[in-house]
């Protein structure tokens, strides 16, 4: 901090004799301390070392400090106060005194809260005045976000492209976690020279253009609060109040880092990709652990998770420290609770104060606690304390953690390696950093206690485990990388537009830039960094981004690990934007631990929810009939499609045969053999007939009909054929409408034959006018008209509703029956009853003829066949109604080849045994002697 040279005459200056001989090259930041007062000798004090150990007590103030000072060119003046003590207790005297700064000039300057080293109120007392007393507890992984900021700064200022002729500085102060001294902070911004007098110019020129941190809501929302007053732009990360979204009560209020919803969300995916769905919640006792709470459960509940017990973490480390940890009470709860997995949400703080009951319990049970910790990216895996402290972080062994992602920054990791504390050119935080984080002092070797070693400078970062530091940037630091970025290319575009010079540098004209107009450039900032990311603030700050997630290791060899094994990033393509590698994650339990309340439901099961028990806490039922679940816990069995059917486990859908009466299985090899050899009979039959078409025996009976009848039964023996085969248009057209027109044919013929008989026997009587009226013309007549009525109704069947080929998917569970839908069911009916009408004439009028006397009678033989005729039929109807598929029509086809085959050999088997076995009786002489049939005529 640069300062008047005159302002430090009224200053106390205590020199400490063990430094003497101090290099008084060093400058840094400067710590202004008033005179002591009389109320400064009596204080009870407590310290600190870097052991960490405090103790108070009554005792003369026996503290030392001592103040250096390098002058430049006789007007400026470099002050550093460094406070070195065995017993020694940190006050804060003056309620608006400056803070240490770590500060570097330029011409416009972007200001910082940043943590450090963590200070917490470790005694208080209600029986006199309150005397704050601060201890020092680091998180030293956060000083990384102090370096992000210096590192961006020496980057844009070495940039020619990026505010030519422009200086950027800094002006840094530590992010206490204490509302005074935020309040300190936040008016030093406002302030000039060595006092905080808000908004009055006294010395230094250079402007506050922007203020970036806090890492914490509560701080943020306390510097918004005043920053705001001034239209100062302040860029915030790390928890967030939703609170602060409120343009109109917070209207130069940020966030740089990405929503949280991307997390929220990776949390549900990463729970349900393991089958977690009894779970815990530890967060934060303050609004932040409220907003995580109310944000998380809403998302828990639509996927079905459910939390078992939610608590929470004291947010300051003091009250913790003040009743000595003695409250293991939350790790008990934890080690009964059923659910192996809790969600952690905090800072470093309540992970603290988390850890400390955990490691207790260890102590105490000697044992840990086998459960898997999924913590958000508030903490990034940080070591609270000192170096004896760290190890403390074992207990969360196997976690996985969120993280912001970031990428890699050119350059960073060489900006690290550069760090020297021998050299820290203005920073006042390095050397203390360097001391706790190596466990050292920079001092002579006599001059600090035994067993700690003196710093040389030359310690190996790169040698720190992850949890303590890293030398690639964390997420935070990324957040506050690209925060400054922001201000710049901000205030560049304000150049780029040419805004009026009025400010004075040197005799150089500069642009009056206030801190509103930053502002209202910063909402339409929208660049890549240099790690080719796009960064801009969306109008209402809701960045999508990705976040990393990682596993923290430790193992016997007393390594440890931080490994990234997964990402969730909302804009990479469905299928991955949540990405999670589980063989590269190191479970505390050794291997993937259940948290559910049940076992899962397997596939071919569905869950359902007990009354007045959580929804996680169900019972499994079977998938009914013609449902499936192919996955764990399937809130419901699905149908498969209809051309698909569940297998035996229920767990897949399988693809249904297609099916229809085939040439190439049995049951159509057994038909259309069947067809053939009775079609090859008939032939035969019909070819005997016309060889002996002269023999009484076929005279007898009317050789024109019996032709018709046989070339018609053939007809029907072939027309099975159009049944047998994939269904087709012209097939499913012609096959029923063949089928019944031929077989009426085959029916009237046989009714003519019968009327023929009975025609015979009733012109022997006298007077009869029978044989003129049913002669053969009638039976022609006859004939011919029962198909025409027939082929008339297949006309308008045709015409009206003609079948069709089908898929029937329900019919059979597992097959896709190809068939022909009959169109009209009433016409397929229709020409079935008249087939059957016809058949039923041809039977009564064939059983009252059947005693006729006749040598050649065949009306008790076409009774006989009727009889099989109208059995076969009859039969037929329940039967092709209750089968499905091919069976159906397989039932078709044998009665028509049975029916058919029951005509045949009934009418004509006793013909051929006549013809072929007794010819004998097949002739006219053996008629002749049989004197009762002498006057028959054929």
């Amino acid at each position: 901090m640069l300062q008047r040279c005159h302002r430090c005459a009224d200053r106390l200056l205590l020199p400490d004799p063990g430094d003497r001989n101090q290099d008084k090259g060093n400058s840094g930041g400067a710590l202004l301390y008033p005179p002591l007062g009389p109320e400064d000798k009596d204080d009870t004090a407590a310290s600190s070392g870097v052991g960490g150990a405090f103790r108070t007590g009554k005792s003369r103030l026996d503290a030392q400090r001592y103040l250096q000072w390098e002058c430049h060119e006789g007007t400026w003046c470099i002050g550093k106060a460094v406070q070195r003590t065995l017993r020694t207790k940190g006050l804060l005297t003056r309620p608006f005194e400056l803070q240490e700064a770590y500060y570097r000039p330029g011409d416009f300057l972007v200001g910082g809260i940043l943590p450090h080293l963590k200070t917490a109120v470790i005694s208080v007392s209600f029986e006199k005045p309150p005397r704050n007393i601060y201890s020092t507890r680091p998180v030293l992984k956060d000083y990384q976000q102090i370096l992000a900021l210096v590192f961006a700064i020496s980057e844009i200022n070495k940039d020619p492209a990026l505010l030519p002729n422009v200086t950027l500085g800094f002006r840094i102060f530590e992010d206490t976690y204490f509302a005074r001294m935020t309040n300190q902070a936040g008016l030093s911004f406002l302030s000039t020279g060595d006092h905080v007098v808000p908004n009055y110019r006294c010395s230094r020129q250079e402007k506050v253009l922007s203020v970036i941190g806090s890492l914490y809501s509560r701080i943020s929302m306390q510097m918004a609060s005043l920053l705001g007053l001034f239209k100062i732009p302040q860029l915030g990360y790390g928890s967030f109040n939703p609170v602060l979204k409120e343009r109109s009560i917070f209207p130069s209020f940020y966030r740089i880092d990405p929503s949280e919803v991307p997390q929220y969300l990776g949390i549900i995916r990463l729970l349900l990709h393991f089958h977690w769905n009894w779970i815990g919640i530890i967060a934060p006792d303050d609004d932040s652990g409220e907003n995580f709470i109310q944000a998380l459960k809403p998302l828990l509940e639509q996927n079905n998770i459910c939390v078992e017990f939610t608590q929470r973490t004291l947010s300051e480390i003091s009250v913790y420290y003040t009743s000595d940890y003695r409250d293991v009470s939350q790790a008990i709860t934890l080690s009964e609770a059923k659910a192996k997995v809790v969600v952690v949400s905090g800072d470093s703080n309540a992970i603290r104060n988390l850890i400390i009951p955990l490691l207790k319990y260890k102590v105490k049970i000697e044992r840990t606690l086998e459960k898997i910790w999924i913590v958000t990216s508030q903490w990034e895996f940080a070591a609270v304390g000192f170096f004896f402290q760290w190890r403390a972080v074992e207990t969360f062994h196997g976690a996985l953690s969120f993280r912001g992602h970031a990428s890699d920054v050119p350059g960073f990791h060489s900006f690290l390696r550069s760090l020297d504390p021998r050299q820290p050119q203005g920073d006042v935080f390095l050397k203390a950093w360097w001391e706790h984080i190596f466990r050292c002092f920079f001092r002579k070797p006599n001059d600090f206690p035994g067993g700690l070693k003196n710093c040389t400078g030359k310690e190996d970062i790169e040698n720190l485990p992850p949890f303590v530091f890293e030398m690639s940037m964390t997420g935070n630091s990324y957040n506050v990388y690209n925060a400054v970025y922001s201000v710049a290319h901000a205030l560049h575009a304000m150049y780029t537009f040419g805004l009026r010079c009025t400010m004075m540098r040197n005799g150089e004209r500069l642009l009056d830039v206030q801190p509103w107009q930053i502002l209202a450039s910063l909402r339409s900032t929208q660049f890549n960094n240099s790690a080719g990311e796009e960064v801009f603030f969306s109008e209402k700050d809701k960045r999508s981004a990705g976040y990393d997630i990682l596993n923290l290791a430790f193992f016997p060899n007393r390594s440890s690990a931080q490994v990234k094994v997964g990402r969730m990033d909302p804009r990479a393509p469905p299928g991955r934007d949540f990405i999670i590698n589980a063989d590269a994650i190191v479970w505390a339990t050794q291997k993937l631990p259940s948290s559910r309340c049940v076992e899962s439901c397997s596939p071919g099961h569905s869950r359902k929810v007990i009354e007045q028990k959580p929804r996680c806490c169900y019972e499994c039922e079977l998938c009914p009939e013609g449902t499936i679940s192919n996955h764990t816990d399937a809130d419901r069995c699905v149908a498969c499609s209809e051309d698909q059917y569940p297998n035996k486990n229920k767990d897949q859908c399988i693809s249904k045969n297609i099916t229809f009466l085939s040439y190439q299985e049995i049951l159509g090899i057994i038909l259309s053999s069947l067809a053939l050899l009775l079609s090859l009979i008939t032939a035969l039959v019909l070819a005997t007939v016309i060889k002996y078409q002269d023999t009484p025996i076929v005279k007898a009976n009317n050789k024109e009909l019996t032709y018709v009848l046989l070339i018609s039964l053939l007809l029907c023996f072939l027309s099975s054929f159009l049944f047998i085969g994939r269904p087709t248009k012209f097939t499913c057209l012609l096959r029923q409408i063949v089928f019944t027109v031929i077989f009426s044919v085959a029916i009237a013929s046989i009714l003519g034959k019968t009327i023929m008989v009975v025609v015979a026997f009733m012109a022997t009587k006298p007077g009869n006018m029978a044989r003129e009226l049913l002669g053969r013309q009638g039976v022609k007549s006859i004939v011919l008209a029962c198909p025409l009525l027939q082929v008339i109704t297949s006309v308008l069947w045709l015409g009206t509703s003609p079948p069709f080929p089908n898929l029937d998917f329900h019919s059979l569970a597992k097959e896709i029956i190809v068939e022909c839908n009959e169109g009209s069911v009433i016409m397929f009916y229709t020409v079935l009853g008249n087939m059957g009408f016809l058949a039923l004439v041809s039977f009564m009028v064939a059983f009252l003829a059947r005693k006729l006397p006749d040598s050649f009678n065949e009306a008790k033989f076409i009774t006989f066949s009727m009889l099989i005729f109208c059995s076969v039929w009859i039969s037929f109807v329940p039967t092709y109604l209750s089968t499905k598929g091919k069976s159906m029509v397989a039932v078709e086809v044998f009665s028509i080849l049975a029916s058919g085959a029951g005509l045949l050999g009934g009418i004509f088997l006793p013909k051929c045994y006549i013809i072929f076995l007794r010819p004998d009786l097949n002739s006219r002489d053996h008629l002749l002697r049989n004197k009762k049939y002498r006057n028959l005529h054929f």
